[in-house]
């Protein structure tokens, strides 16, 4: 039977995995559109406003979800989770505060000139807005990310009567492995977005959208795409040796190493099976998963025996690590030779535009397998040392649980099924009009949220 503890981790990953796919598109799309601007301020080409207009409309839906399902996600804590905060809060409400107040405070306040003042104040002052809109994503990111790498590698905290107390604020957020993670999800928003920006702009190329502005965001995406990803692959070398470092038991999971090996082999694929504790049809690389880990193809691996009633579920693990790492190899693929397609021919065949259209949300997919590595990764512990996950749960009935984890999951369905179709609905459209009454009015003009068939 499912109990309560099975239940509320399972709406909190249904509330997290929803809640983190829109920060990973506005985190960077924001940083894209100032690019559009300033290129715009400085050309005086008409084209890099377009691709601004069009792209803004699709960070305000993004953020504008991203902020209500992260304030239904935060709730959780209270309700079914309040361990969580009895035993570190001191730690996490106020890093959690600081977010608030140093990054959504700054969002908040100058996304309302950022959208709607772009014909009423000076572009000055619009860039300054867009400028501080960026610098208000990222922080929001750091702060969380630092919260988050605590909960993985706390430092800087002394236990009193079971109750977590900051020693050294420094210490906290700057903890071991704070650098790489805030480092490692920066560039995944970035990968993100420029695929989304290269996917929905070859969309609209492929509804006869022969306008300038949606070739060059295009061409934009895929530039941004085929240089983050090789930044990706080095800043994931360095958090895969800090992983090591800091939990070794997450690593043998990835790996699916049950013995404490030297020239450790990387497991292409297999069956991990918990109960015998071996690896069935194992497909192996030998050596390459001591090389990967420790640049030495002799270097020891501790295998997940060392760790026995003290490691996370190793097929979950397992798995979606493997799902990342090809989802990135797939992107990198496609970014560096689709990028020089464009280089060589200046526009891409209609087999490729598809191509691009199906990749529009895999920086979604390679984030969330990802992400579940870190967290499922994470287990038995919520704070990695210190706190089980099975020492917070709420005291609720199942029946409770239960039933707000339905309704969660039926809203996050159905919004999230209407957020892909309103993309692609604004794309169909931006094509161009041949009517002059099919322009908009000049009230629309100024307003660039309806501003659709000027893109």
């Amino acid at each position: 039977m499912v109990d309560t503890f099975l239940l509320s981790r399972i709406q909190f990953a249904a509330n997290i995995s929803f809640h983190i796919l829109f920060p990973t598109i506005t985190i960077a799309l924001c940083w894209f559109l100032l690019f559009f601007r300033i290129k715009y301020n400085r050309t005086g080409d008409e084209v890099w406003m377009r691709c601004y207009r069009f792209w803004v409309k699709i960070f305000a839906l993004s953020f504008a979800l991203g902020v209500v399902s992260g304030i239904t996600m935060s709730f959780q804590f209270g309700t079914n989770w309040p361990g969580y905060m009895e035993t570190v809060g001191n730690i996490a409400g106020p890093l959690l505060g600081y977010e608030v107040l140093t990054a959504f405070f700054l969002e908040a306040t100058f996304l309302g000139i950022m959208l709607f003042g772009i014909n009423r104040v000076s572009p000055r002052v619009h860039t300054i807005a867009t400028v501080l809109v960026a610098i208000g994503t990222s922080l929001s990111a750091f702060w969380i990310l630092a919260l988050n790498s605590w909960m993985q590698t706390p430092t800087g905290y002394e236990m009193r009567d079971g109750v977590a107390y900051p020693l050294s604020w420094w210490a906290v957020i700057f903890n071991p492995s704070m650098p790489y993670r805030v480092a490692h999800m920066l560039l995944a928003s970035g990968i993100t977005a420029a695929f989304l920006i290269a996917g929905i702009s070859a969309y609209r190329l492929l509804r006869g959208d022969h306008k300038p502005a949606p070739q060059l965001a295009l061409k934009v995406g895929l530039l941004a795409a085929a240089v983050l990803l090789p930044m990706q692959v080095l800043v994931g070398d360095l958090h895969g040796l800090n992983t090591l470092k800091h939990q070794p038991a997450k690593i043998a999971a990835m790996e699916a190493v049950w013995e404490t090996t030297a020239g450790a082999p990387f497991t292409v694929f297999a069956l991990p099976n918990e109960i015998d504790r071996i690896n069935r049809y194992a497909l192996e690389i030998p050596g390459a998963a001591s090389f990967i880990l420790t640049h030495d193809w002799r270097g020891e691996v501790k295998g997940l025996n060392e760790f026995a009633g003290e490691h996370p579920p190793v097929a979950p693990v397992f798995f979606s690590f493997r799902l990342m790492l090809g989802m990135g190899m797939l992107m990198w693929l496609v970014a560096w030779t689709f990028g020089w397609m464009m280089w060589k021919k200046k526009s891409l065949p209609v087999w490729a535009l598809r191509v691009l259209v199906l990749m529009t949300f895999s920086g979604w997919i390679a984030t969330l397998s990802g992400w579940y590595v870190t967290e499922i990764g994470r287990q038995p512990y919520l704070v990695y040392g210190v706190l089980k996950t099975s020492e917070a749960v709420t005291s609720l009935a199942r029946e409770n649980v239960g039933f707000s984890l339905a309704v969660y999951l039926t809203l996050y369905v159905a919004l999230l099924t209407a957020y892909i179709s309103t993309l692609f609905v604004m794309a169909r459209k931006s094509v161009l009009v041949d009517r002059p009454e099919d322009l908009p009015s000049l009230q629309e003009r100024h307003n660039p949220l309806t501003q659709n068939t000027q893109e």
